[in-house]
């Protein structure tokens, strides 16, 4: 909804002002002119990207309607789940929670937890992670040093498409530019003919340079700058799985693992130590 409110702001402002100042909006629409700049800056962007950027473009485009990715309540699932998985490991042993990380899905112990399920590659993570633990084959530098190999490579893999479709939006003012320029041609071949025929198709090839600007930044640019936050966002959600993991290899028991969790997490969604302590125990968090 925030996406679709923005949208409603930014045309809407520039639209209303423009009527409010006495400018007929009928003037501005141009189906032809849009069709060439969004068609060109479309065209553009599958010749310069590979098929996977464009289908993470498709997928991440949806996804900006659905609001934040992560929520307080899915932070406090996931440090919960953390918290229930240390103490078993504290209880049973290593080998008591080898069926749990290798069938996440068909272990009660995630399935207590649903909001976590709603994140595969959040789950996969947890699982890859707690695999090589359970092995006791990498100490807790070289576990540090292979996650961040994997954030990293995650992270760039989630930005690519943001970055893809910022290319495209500094490329909209010059497809805005190419359609004027297309509406100027046409002008030059009715000079000769009646005044307002002629000023009709004047506006009408400005209005591509309008609509160039506009859309690039008014919309594409901004679409962008979601993805790269939405990006940004789960990057954050693995940093806080890393945290707990490291901190329970290194030996600190369960509310410490957590915590150590709780402090990578922005301060918006960070709940207090109090109310975290009370979700882990059975209290219901505000």
């Amino acid at each position: 909804m925030k996406l679709l409110l923005g949208v409603l702001i930014t045309f809407g402002a520039v639209l209303g002002g423009f009527a409010a100042h006495g400018g007929n909006l009928l003037a501005i629409w141009q189906p032809y002119e849009i069709i060439i700049i969004c068609g060109a800056a479309l065209g553009a962007f599958v010749i310069a990207n590979p098929g996977a950027i464009i289908r993470e473009t498709l997928a991440t485009l949806p996804e900006l309607l659905r609001g934040p990715c992560y929520t307080r309540a899915d932070y406090l699932d996931l440090l919960a789940l953390m918290f229930k998985l240390f103490g078993k490991i504290r209880k049973d042993g290593l080998m008591g929670v080898e069926a749990d990380i290798e069938e996440p899905r068909n272990s009660a112990l995630f399935r207590a937890h649903p909001r976590l399920l709603q994140h595969p590659h959040a789950l996969e993570f947890i699982s890859d992670y707690m695999r090589l633990v359970v092995s006791g084959g990498m100490n807790p530098f070289e576990l540090d040093a292979l996650m961040d190999v994997e954030l990293n490579a995650h992270h760039e893999s989630r930005t690519a498409a943001a970055h893809a479709v910022q290319r495209s939006a500094d490329a909209l003012p010059a497809f805005g530019i190419v359609a004027a320029v297309l509406g100027i041609v046409k002008t030059m071949s009715a000079l000769g003919g009646a005044l307002d025929e002629i000023g009709a198709l004047v506006a009408a090839a400005l209005v591509g340079t309008f609509l160039g600007v506009l859309i690039a930044y008014g919309l594409i640019g901004p679409i962008a700058t979601a993805m790269e936050h939405r990006a940004e966002e789960e990057q954050q959600f693995l940093t806080c799985i890393k945290a707990c993991i490291l901190a329970n290899v290194q030996g600190y028991g369960p509310q410490i693992a957590v915590e150590f969790g709780r402090k990578t997490m922005h301060a918006p969604l960070r709940p207090s130590f109090t109310e975290l302590e009370r979700h882990l125990h059975g209290g219901r968090a505000r």
